[in-house]
C-alpha cells in the first residue's frame, strides 16, 4: 500500500537504520528529463513521517547541485549508535566523480555541504555500495571494467581488488558480501558476474548463464548464507531472478520466472531472508520468496516502470520505488487502505481545474462527483505470510498439568551445499515444578494413608511443630487412633488421673491426717487403673471392715428414743414421717436449712420427690460448683456449653468428655466450638478448632482453619488438607459416619488442593484427593480434564461438554491439515526453579512423549536434566 510519494525524477537513499527520524535522499538522476525539460540538478532531503495521513513527504533541505546521479547511497561513516551524526552521503555522477556529501550540513542549511569528490573513473558511476562491517570502504564500478575501493578516511587514494576482467565491460551493480567483509561481488550487462577477495586481491570465481541471454540488471547477497546471491536480468527474452551458491556454481539454485518482461532492479530484505523486492518493463513490484518463488505481495503500482527500489533500514516494512514518470513512491509491504491515494488524486484533479470558467461557456463547473466504493475495494491485504520481524523468535504457553509448551525458531546451518536447509521448528513440552516442598509433603501424606500409619505420621508433626497450637492440634488428632480417646482428651486438657489422686490426698492430709488421707489417696489411684483381682479382694476387705466400723457409731437398737411430737419444726417432721408424709417432711427440712435431712428424706420418698427436691436445693444453693454439681446431678451439659465463661472453655469440654453421653458428645463439642468461633479473641477463636476435632466434624473444622490461617500459600493449604486426612479417618474408624459425603466448603479446598497438584505435574495424586461424592461443575469438569490428561475416559460419567465447538479447518488453508508435515513432539522434563539452573527453553531430552509419534533425537545437557518426581499411585475407584 502507498504511503507518501514525491513528484521528482531523482535517485533514493534511505538514511542509514541509526539515524532518527528517518530521511529520504534525492539526487536529481542522470540522462532523464522531466516534463519541463530542466537541467537544473538538486539534493533534496525528506522526512518520512508516517504519522501524517497525507501522502506529502515534508521536505527539509534542498542544496542545488551541478551533477546529475547514476547512483546514491547514505552510509553510517561516523555515525554512533544514538545517530547523532548523519553519516555520509555518497553520489555516483555521470562524469566518472564521486562526490561525498554532509547530510548534517545540507540539513541545516550551510552551503559548504561537499566533503570531498573524486573522478578518478572513466565513465557514469553506475554502482556503489558500502561495507557493512568497515562503514568506511566504499565500492564503486563504472566502465572499463573499472572497480575501486574507497577508504572515507583517505578519500584520494583508491585501491582495486584486482586487475581488470578482460575483456572490459561496463560495471552496473556492485555488492559486498553481507557475511564476509572481505568478499566483493560485481556484475555487468553482459550477464557475467565476479567474486573478488580483497585479502588475496583477485578474482576467485565467475558466474554466468550458459545461455548468454542473461543482461544483468541487479545483484545481491544472501543477508544470511554468505556463499549465495541472486542477479537479475534486463532482456525481456530472459526476465527472470537466478539464485546461485557459490560452492555449486555450475547452474543457479533456484530460478524466479514471476515477471513478464525484464527485471530492472532488485532488493533484498535485510530484516527477513525471505523477502525480494523485483521491478520489470511488466511495471510490476513483486515481493517474492526466493527459495521457493512463490510471490507473497504485488505492490498496487501504475502503469510506469520503476528503475529503482529500495528496503528502508530502519522500518523494515517500508520500500520506496523510483519510476520513469517522475515519482518516487513509498509503500508498505503491510497493507492497509487507499482512501488517502483516492482521495489525494480527487483533489489534485479538483484544484487543476477549479471554480473558474476555463472553457468561457459562462457558468462555472459543477463540484465534482467521485463514485462512491464499497470499503472492501479499498482494502489492500498484506504479505501472504508474516515477515521474520513480526514473527516470535520465541514462545511460551503455559498448559494445564505443569506443562509448559515453548518453541523457538533456531537458524539451522545447511548441511548440504546445493540447497539451503529448510529451517526445522520443534515444540518443546517442558514440567515445571515450583513447589517441591508441597509435592514432597502431599506425597508422604499419600503414603501415609495407603500403609494406615496415622500414630506414627501424627507424632512426627508433634515433634517438628514449632508453636504449641500446632502440637495441640496434631496431639488431638493423634488421641484419635488410641484407645480410651476421652481419657487422653482429659490428659490432653491438663487433667490426668494420678495428678488428681495426689491433688486430693494432698487436700485430705490437712484435715484427716497423714493416715487417712494416704488410704484415700491409694483408693483413688487403684480405682482409675485397671484393678487386678488380688486387688479387687484387698479393696472389698477394706471396705467391709469400714462398714463395721462405721456400725459402731449407729445409735443401739437395744436403747429407747424419744419420739416428739411438739408444735416445733422437729415435730412437724415427726408427724408427718408417722403419716407417711415425704413431701411435706421434706419441705419442713429444707424450711429449716436441713439439706442433707430433705435429701435423706427424699431418697426414701422415690425418685420424683428426690428430683424436685435436688432443684430446690440447687435453687437455694449459692456456692461457686453449684451450677457443675447441678449439671452432674441433672445431666444438663448444654447448659454448663453454653452459659459458661469462654476463658474456662477447657473446663466446659472436659466435662462433656467426662459425662457426655455418645449420641450427643459430638452435638456439644460443636457448639462449644461454635461459641468460641464467634468470640472476638482470636487467641480463643483458633481453639475452636480442637473442639471441632473432638466432634469429628470435618466440615468446620476447615471452615475454623481458613480463617485463622493464610490460605493463599500452597503450603498453609497443604497444613489444612493433612489435618483434614487424619482427621477423615479417625471420623472413619470411630463413628459410623459415611465419609464420602463432603460439604461444599471442604470440596471447594480438596479441588483447589488437587488443582496445585496438577499444576505440578502430579495428575494421579490430585484425583487421588479430589472429592468423589459430589456433584459441583468446577470439581466434575476437573476430574474430567485429570482423567484426560491421563489418557483414560471418566468412569461411569460422560464427558463434559467444552464451551466451544470444533471446527474442522479448510483444506488448502496453513498449517497440519494442509499437508504440512507437524513437528515431531519432545518429551516432557522438569525443571525447578529454587536454587537450581533451569534449562533454557527448547531443551530437548530423548524419547517420546506420544509413544506413537516418533521424536527427533537431539542432543541434549545432562548438566540441566532433572529427575521426575515419582509417580503417585492410582487412586482406588470403587
Amino acid at each position: 500500500m502507498k504511503l507518501k510519494e514525491v513528484d521528482l525524477t531523482a535517485m533514493q537513499a534511505w538514511s542509514p537504520a541509526q539515524n532518527h527520524p528517518i530521511y529520504l535522499a534525492t539526487g536529481t538522476s542522470a540522462q532523464q528529463l522531466d516534463a519541463t525539460f530542466s537541467t537544473n540538478a538538486s539534493l533534496e532531503i525528506f522526512e518520512l513521517d508516517l504519522s501524517d495521513p497525507s501522502l506529502d513527504m515534508k521536505s527539509c533541505a534542498t542544496f542545488s547541485s551541478s551533477h546529475r546521479y547514476h547512483k546514491l547511497i547514505w552510509g553510517p561513516h561516523k555515525m554512533d549508535s544514538k545517530g547523532n551524526i548523519s553519516g555520509v552521503l555518497i553520489a555516483g555522477g555521470e562524469n566518472g566523480n564521486i562526490i561525498l556529501y554532509d547530510p548534517s550540513k545540507i540539513l541545516a542549511g550551510d552551503k559548504e555541504v561537499v566533503i570531498a569528490q573524486n573522478d578518478k573513473h572513466t565513465g557514469p558511476v553506475r554502482a556503489l555500495d558500502v561495507n557493512i562491517f568497515q562503514t568506511n570502504l566504499v565500492a564503486s564500478g563504472a566502465n572499463e571494467s573499472e572497480i575501486y575501493i574507497w577508504d572515507l578516511n583517505n578519500f584520494a587514494a583508491p585501491m582495486t581488488p584486482g586487475a581488470k576482467t578482460q575483456p572490459p565491460e561496463d560495471i552496473s551493480c556492485i555488492a559486498w558480501n553481507r557475511q564476509v567483509q572481505h568478499i566483493l561481488a560485481s556484475a555487468s550487462p553482459s550477464g557475467r558476474a565476479t567474486v573478488w577477495d580483497l585479502r588475496k586481491n583477485e578474482p576467485i570465481i565467475k558466474v554466468s548463464d550458459h545461455s548468454n541471454r542473461m543482461h544483468c540488471s541487479g545483484l545481491a547477497w544472501h543477508p544470511d548464507v554468505a556463499t549465495q546471491m541472486v542477479l537479475a536480468s534486463e532482456d525481456d527474452r530472459l526476465p527472470v531472478v537466478q539464485m546461485w551458491d557459490l560452492r555449486f556454481a555450475s547452474s543457479p539454485l533456484h530460478v524466479l520466472e514471476n515477471h513478464a518482461r525484464g527485471i530492472l532492479a532488485i532488493a533484498w530484505s535485510m530484516a527477513d531472508p525471505e523477502l525480494l523486492l523485483s521491478c520489470g518493463k511488466d511495471a510490476k513490484i513483486l515481493c517474492s520468496n526466493p527459495n521457493t518463488g512463490e510471490v507473497l505481495y504485488e505492490l498496487p503500482t501504475n502503469t510506469q516502470w520503476c528503475f529503482d527500489i529500495q528496503w528502508c533500514p530502519r522500518n523494515p516494512a517500508v520500500l520506496s520505488a523510483a519510476s520513469f514518470d517522475g515519482r518516487i513512491s513509498v509503500y508498505s509491504i503491510m497493507g492497509g487502505s487507499t482512501d488517502g491515494l483516492r482521495q489525494k488524486q480527487v483533489d489534485k484533479l479538483s484544484s487543476s481545474f477549479g471554480n473558474l470558467d476555463p472553457f468561457g461557456t459562462g457558468q462555472p463547473l459543477p463540484p465534482l462527483q467521485i463514485p462512491q466504493q464499497t470499503a472492501q475495494h479499498s482494502i489492500v491485504l498484506p504479505l501472504k505470510k508474516p515477515p521474520k520481524w513480526i514473527r516470535r523468535p520465541v514462545g511460551a504457553s503455559f498448559s494445564f498439568g505443569g506443562k509448559l509448551v515453548t518453541f523457538e525458531n533456531v537458524k539451522m546451518q545447511s548441511q548440504q551445499g546445493a540447497e539451503q536447509q529448510q529451517q526445522q521448528q520443534h515444540v518443546f513440552i517442558s514440567q515445571v515444578v515450583t513447589e517441591k516442598e508441597f509435592l514432597s509433603r502431599s506425597d508422604q501424606l499419600q503414603q501415609v494413608v495407603q500403609s494406615q500409619g496415622f500414630v506414627s505420621y501424627c507424632q512426627k508433626k508433634i515433634d517438628a511443630s514449632q508453636t504449641e497450637f500446632e502440637k495441640n492440634v496434631w496431639s488431638f488428632l493423634k488421641v484419635n487412633f488410641e484407645d480410651d480417646s476421652r481419657g487422653k482428651y482429659l490428659e490432653l486438657l491438663g487433667y490426668r488421673k494420678e495428678d488428681l489422686g495426689k491433688k486430693i490426698a494432698l487436700a485430705l492430709n490437712k484435715v484427716d491426717g497423714p493416715d487417712v488421707a494416704l488410704k484415700d489417696s491409694d483408693q483413688v489411684a487403684q480405682s482409675d487403673g485397671e484393678e487386678s483381682p488380688a486387688a479387687e479382694e484387698q479393696l472389698l476387705g477394706e471396705r467391709i471392715k469400714e462398714e463395721k466400723q462405721e456400725s459402731e457409731f449407729l445409735p443401739s437398737a437395744r436403747g429407747t428414743f424419744n419420739i416428739s411430737i411438739s408444735g416445733d419444726i422437729d415435730g412437724l417432721i415427726t408427724q408427718a414421717l408417722l403419716t407417711g408424709n415425704f413431701e411435706s417432711a421434706v419441705d419442713l427440712c429444707l424450711h429449716d436449712n436441713r439439706m442433707a435431712d430433705a435429701i435423706i428424706l427424699a431418697i426414701a420418698g422415690g425418685q420424683e420427690l428426690l428430683a424436685r427436691t435436688q432443684k430446690k436445693y440447687f435453687a437455694k444453693s449459692q456456692s461457686k460448683i453449684t451450677r457443675l454439681i447441678t449439671a452432674v446431678v441433672m445431666k444438663n451439659w448444654k447448659e454448663i456449653v453454653e452459659s459458661c465463661d469462654l476463658r474456662n472453655w477447657k473446663e466446659a469440654l472436659a466435662a462433656v468428655l467426662t459425662y457426655a453421653k455418645l449420641d450427643e458428645f459430638s452435638a456439644l463439642c460443636d457448639l462449644l466450638g461454635t461459641r468460641l468461633e464467634s468470640e472476638g479473641d482470636s487467641l480463643l477463636q483458633t481453639q475452636a478448632c480442637l473442639c471441632y476435632i473432638c466432634a469429628g466434624n470435618v466440615e468446620k473444622l476447615v471452615a475454623c482453619w481458613t480463617k485463622a490461617q493464610d490460605g493463599s500459600n500452597p503450603l498453609s493449604l497443604q497444613d489444612l488438607i493433612e489435618k483434614v486426612v487424619i482427621l477423615r479417618k479417625a471420623v472413619q474408624l470411630t463413628q459410623a459416619v459415611d465419609t464420602n459425603a463432603v460439604g461444599f466448603l471442604l470440596a471447594e479446598k480438596m479441588s483447589q488442593y488437587a488443582n496445585l497438584l496438577a499444576a505440578q505435574g502430579s495428575i494421579a495424586a490430585a484425583l487421588a484427593f479430589l472429592p468423589e461424592c459430589t456433584n459441583q461443575p468446577n470439581i466434575v469438569q476437573l476430574r474430567d480434564r485429570l482423567y484426560k490428561a491421563q489418557g483414560e475416559p471418566v468412569p461411569g460419567q460422560e464427558s463434559t461438554k467444552v464451551p466451544y465447538e470444533r471446527q474442522q479447518l479448510p483444506k488448502g488453508r496453513p498449517g497440519p491439515v494442509a499437508g504440512h508435515t507437524q513437528m515431531p513432539r519432545v518429551p516432557t522434563q522438569q525443571y525447578y526453579p529454587h536454587g537450581e539452573n533451569p534449562p533454557p527453553p527448547g531443551f530437548l531430552v530423548h524419547g517420546n512423549v506420544n509413544p506413537n509419534i516418533a521424536a527427533a533425537q537431539l542432543p541434549t545437557s545432562p548438566g540441566h536434566m532433572h529427575t521426575q518426581v515419582p509417580p503417585y499411585p492410582q487412586p482406588q475407584r470403587k
